[in-house]
């Protein structure tokens, strides 16, 4: 619970302990945005992060939420909306991802992918995007998307196909809430030094190194770079952005996809 004066921008941010969602957090505290947090960690693993939030002087909470469970979601919002104030920013940024190729996968692993990359993003956008259409108020719902959902990946299809489902997601709701005043975008990272790419990273050595020399700008990017573009997407700078993908690949996409085990992902 929090005990800071309510703010006018609120968000809520799922797979919040991540690196890129935690960047994400600490962003928008910056600008003066309260929020509701969620992952699915035990909230006694989150005070690290709370803590710096707090320091920035805006209210957040913390919930321990599946993503892939409806009533979870919805009972999140609510609370979030009952302790500080209704959401006018929604950030889906929850994922996971499974190192193994289309016959290697599990049957398990597909399904768990898609659960929480698709089907969680499509809760958490629908129950932010209920509670906006509900008080009448106008907001932005940004996924954390990535290049993989239009670059082949032969090691991560599941994790491919549950972010190219994301991108149609993003268009439909954009088509469905523009009258309403919200706006939905995706932003789409390349190789991101952070995240599910540092998982790749841990267990291929070298793979950070072959990464950046397969960047055409030559480097990777850091969860903040991440953070910078979906605020950018969350606020006042882009009144006219909707049902878009803001690509920052580096110029990945400009060449052939990875095809090599190894690979990451965002």
């Amino acid at each position: 619970m929090s005990t800071t004066p309510r703010q006018q921008a609120v968000a809520i941010i799922s797979g919040a302990c991540g690196d890129i969602g935690r960047a994400i957090a600490l962003e928008l505290a910056r600008r003066g945005v309260g929020m509701g947090l969620a992952d699915i960690l035990p909230a006694d693993r989150t005070e690290a992060l709370l803590n710096e939030v707090r320091a920035l002087e805006v209210p957040v909470r913390y919930d321990q939420v599946d993503v892939s469970d409806a009533q979870a979601v919805q009972r999140w919002v609510g609370t979030v909306e009952g302790d500080i104030g209704g959401p006018n920013l929604v950030v889906a940024a929850a994922a996971t991802v499974t190192l193994a190729g289309a016959m290697k996968v599990t049957e398990e692993q597909w399904k768990r992918e898609l659960d929480v990359n698709l089907t969680g993003s499509f809760l958490t956008a629908r129950a932010g995007a209920a509670s906006m259409l509900a008080a009448r108020r106008e907001g932005r719902i940004v996924f954390v998307g990535s290049w993989a959902a239009h670059s082949p990946h032969t090691n991560l299809p599941a994790y491919s196909v549950s972010k190219a489902g994301v991108r149609m997601l993003c268009k439909c709701m954009a088509l469905e809430l523009a009258s309403s005043g919200i706006l939905v975008n995706e932003v789409a990272p390349g190789y991101v030094d952070a995240g599910l790419s540092a998982v790749v990273f841990r267990e291929n050595p070298g793979a950070r190194e072959q990464a950046a020399a397969r960047v055409p700008v030559g480097r990777l990017m850091s969860a903040q770079d991440v953070a910078r573009q979906v605020a950018y997407l969350c606020l006042d700078s882009s009144p006219h952005t909707t049902g878009s993908t803001l690509l920052m690949d580096g110029g990945l996409s400009l060449g052939q996809g990875p095809n090599a085990p190894g690979g990451p992902a965002t």
